[in-house]
């Protein structure tokens, strides 16, 4: 009997995922610059050992080629993930993602399709300032024809990666830059699909939606306050576009209260599409906490200003929960 569960890092799933993707479907490439070393994150480690480089493609610096390649390879029949190394630098490739790989479904009228996968490592990055710590993912979900997903722990990102290779439109997939490390148990029989929250934890008091690396925050601030006798539902959103509503709302109609927390600015972040769809459809407490409309800071002390940390967190739910009774 083969075991399917193991213990591997969130880099290591996501090779993993990719490396049975291709085993499964010779339609699947991937391209972007060092990926075949293995990528700045490990995270196409001995992939172009197996595969060879005609399948694991090194570019050249250049985000609108490797992205334009990359269309250009899934209007072709092939199923390309395309690697931007940091979200950052994909903006040098945004023509391809809007106007190409977003709108080719629509504009001819389904028969062309872009099943592609952009890989765009997103969030702070610790101490690596302005250009390379943004969180982006509400910039693509204000964009009609992209999926967006954002994984928080290695059995999501082996799951959600999978389904993203399988999924027939272009996905922007987002792993956090820091969580490549982080430890945990991947199940390969486990199917996640796209739109499908996760629920952490259960609780009657406070509905806590958050996704990515702040979704661990949240739990650690779970833990202070169900000592402080708060009990928190947490969900971990996973995918931003298509997200559970259902799950959202089901949570907020239980608990009559709502805190929406991501590491992006506040300021026209993801969380206020959320706060706004269940305030169009419950009577309830509705909060958001994100990061201040500032550059993260190269200094410690200014990166530090731009973090949503526990502390923070835990106020925010004791805010909302001294703020008013449930509806």
């Amino acid at each position: 009997m083969v075991l399917k569960t193991a213990p591997m890092n969130y880099a290591q799933a996501a090779v993993l995922a990719v490396q049975r993707e291709m085993q499964d479907d010779p339609r699947v490439v991937v391209l972007g610059e060092d990926v075949g070393r293995g990528g700045i994150f490990g995270q196409y480690k001995g992939l172009q050992d197996m595969f060879g480089p005609q399948r694991v493609i090194d570019t050249p610096i250049s985000e609108a080629a490797i992205m334009g390649g990359g269309v250009g390879m899934a209007l072709a029949g092939l199923r390309p993930v395309v690697e931007m190394r940091v979200v950052d630098f994909a903006l040098c490739g945004m023509d391809e993602i809007v106007n190409q790989a977003a709108k080719n479904r629509y504009m001819f009228g389904g028969q062309g399709r872009v099943p592609l996968v952009a890989r765009m490592p997103s969030g702070i990055w610790d101490a690596s300032a302005a250009q390379h710590s943004q969180s982006l993912e509400a910039w693509f979900a204000h964009m009609p024809g992209l999926v967006v997903v954002c994984p928080s722990t290695p059995q999501d990102n082996y799951a959600l990666l999978r389904a993203s290779m399988q999924c027939g439109d272009p996905v922007i997939y987002m792993e956090h830059k820091t969580l490549w490390g982080m430890q945990g148990e991947v199940d390969e029989t486990v199917q996640v699909p796209l739109g499908k929250a996760a629920k952490l934890r259960e609780g009657a008091d406070v509905t806590l939606v958050s996704w990515s690396r702040q979704v661990h925050v949240c739990a650690q601030a779970c833990e202070q306050l169900a000592a402080q006798g708060v009990q928190v539902e947490l969900i971990d959103l996973r995918t931003i576009w298509p997200w559970d509503r259902e799950a959202v709302l089901a949570s907020c109609a239980k608990t009559g209260r709502l805190l929406v927390v991501h590491e992006a600015v506040q300021a026209g972040g993801f969380g206020a599409e959320i706060a706004a769809t269940v305030a169009e459809h419950l009577p309830c407490k509705i909060k958001r906490l994100g990061a201040p409309r500032i550059p993260v800071g190269y200094a410690p002390v200014l990166e530090a200003q731009a973090r949503i940390g526990v502390e923070a967190t835990v106020n925010a739910v004791m805010a909302i929960m001294q703020s008013t009774q449930k509806f």
